[in-house]
């Protein structure tokens, strides 16, 4: 644990934001202590909070991705 508080205090803030996001998928995915994992999550939530698309805005742009894709 000190190793891990060594390189975090020496992180610029946007880097120790992506740890800690690396460290949650890394909790999901590995369950937490003591059990299985339970219900769903938001660990979602708030991250497209920047995008300035309304849902259906945001669905029909991910349909354009998904065609671009196949083609």
């Amino acid at each position: 644990m000190q190793d891990v508080e060594r390189i975090l205090s020496q992180l610029p803030p946007e880097a120790r934001r992506e740890l800690l996001d690396y460290a949650e998928f890394l909790l999901q995915k590995y369950g937490r202590k003591g059990g299985k994992r339970r219900g769903f999550t938001f660990s979602w939530e708030d991250k497209l909070k920047d995008v300035k698309l309304t849902s259906v805005e945001l669905q029909h742009k991910a349909l354009e991705w998904l065609e671009d894709v196949s083609d």
